[in-house]
């Protein structure tokens, strides 16, 4: 396909993509769920699990393969820079305050369901099709156990602003034992892919590069970024030069971090809590939000959706696998962090409303799920019954929020309505 016939069904595919996402996102809200969670559904929606079920060759003509690759690059681009902003709203001062607390709870949320993870990988690798014939037991064990432990960082981050919880120890807590969490859930991706044919040279790299990439940011790189914060300070604005400046900054970091093994995400999130706080972070939130939440993000949850197949899930057994999941992930996540948050001392509603958080998987298990599929560890169906995991995981996360925590917080002031 030559490039002005992938030019006509880029813009095609995104005229679809955003009005699905924005119907589905908008019922949602009407639901008491955050939009993003009408938009990951959508992007499910938009696959062969209902529109390439009824209408395949439809679904076909609007997605041909050859398209696809522009589609996995806007959507990289679209939760790279979501990650980013997210970072640059993030409180260091808070996370400093409370972390042993954060510690604690990703210590926990990620060892319990890596656990269970792991033992049901023991199960799934005698099942024909779920596990690809080349993944040994153990490949298959660091898989699905990083993939139970995963939690969905950028979805968590939407609730806590939609839900007025920016700033507050509560949502920083989430924030920071989300963040722990998800790094550690990597580096294991890391160990995995090398085990899997890639070297030892990728994990060693992965874990090593990740962590200097990481001090190294935190340290002198907060410094150097500190003029940047200086000059808008002085402008009273960002000025083209210094958002043009801040792009280049943020593709470079995604850029590294892709490039050593641990996803662009991190690179975007770190290069984010490194950057100047006061008019500069508020500025650029004002400037690249709107762009990166309405139009790009949708993509991912669009790729990820095209991968996704709920119709191999058609049998008992399937069921008994999906249900198996979706227990061992509450269970293993939303549990083992409420009772750390309790044993931190942190009060019964609190602790119940970090469970809450930390249990949606969303965004970040689409990531991990897309490698997997990607590098053949996983295949169609294990991918399509996590997908629903992550969904059901997702959707419980605001309205069990709302019933342990929410109604309780805005009756006594301490959190403003859903909006």
């Amino acid at each position: 396909m030559s490039a002005p016939q992938l030019s006509v069904f880029f813009f095609l595919q995104m005229f679809v993509i955003l009005a699905a996402c924005r119907l589905v996102g908008l019922l949602a809200k009407k639901m008491g769920q955050p939009q993003v969670v009408g938009e990951m559904i959508a992007g499910v929606l938009l696959g062969p699990s209902l529109i390439g079920h009824f209408f395949p060759e439809a679904q076909r003509q609007l997605f041909p393969p050859d398209s696809l690759k522009i589609l996995y690059v806007g959507a990289q681009l679209g939760v790279g820079l979501y990650m980013f902003l997210v970072g640059v709203e993030f409180k260091t001062e808070l996370f400093r305050d409370r972390i042993r607390g954060a510690a604690a709870v990703s210590v926990s949320g990620m060892v319990v369901p890596f656990i269970l993870g792991s033992l049901l990988a023991l199960w799934f690798v005698q099942i024909p099709g779920l596990f690809s014939e080349e993944a040994t037991r153990p490949e298959a064990m660091l898989f699905l156990g990083a993939a139970m432990s995963i939690t969905a960082f950028p979805m968590l981050a939407r609730i806590i602003y939609e839900r007025g919880l920016t700033g507050t120890s509560l949502g920083t807590l989430a924030l920071a034992a989300g963040a722990i969490d998800d790094a550690a859930a990597w580096c294991v991706l890391a160990v995995v892919l090398a085990s899997f044919g890639a070297g030892s040279a990728v994990a060693i790299k992965a874990i090593l590069g990740g962590v200097l990439y990481g001090v190294i940011m935190l340290t002198i790189g907060r410094r150097l970024l500190a003029s940047l914060g200086t000059a808008a300070e002085k402008e009273g604005r960002i000025t083209p030069t210094l958002l043009g400046i801040t792009l280049m900054l943020f593709t470079l970091a995604c850029w590294f971090t892709d490039f050593i093994g641990i996803h662009a995400v991190f690179g975007g999130f770190i290069l984010g809590v490194a950057m100047p706080r006061g008019l500069f972070a508020r500025e650029l939130q004002k400037q690249l939000e709107p762009f990166a939440v309405v139009f790009l993000l949708p993509m991912f949850f669009t790729y990820s959706g095209l991968n996704t197949r709920l119709d191999l899930v058609d049998s008992p057994k399937m069921f008994l696998i999906a249900l198996v999941v979706l227990l061992a992930a509450i269970l293993g996540k939303g549990i083992a962090c409420w009772a750390a948050a309790r044993m931190n001392g942190e009060d019964h509603r609190t602790a119940m409303a970090i469970g809450t958080l930390m249990n949606a998987r969303g965004l970040m298990e689409l990531i991990i799920l897309n490698i997997g599929l990607q590098h053949g560890v996983i295949q169609p169906a294990l991918f399509s019954v996590m997908v629903l995991m992550a969904i059901v995981t997702t959707l419980m996360a605001s309205p069990v929020f709302e019933w342990v925590y929410g109604r309780h917080a805005r009756a006594k002031g301490e959190l403003q309505a859903v909006s």
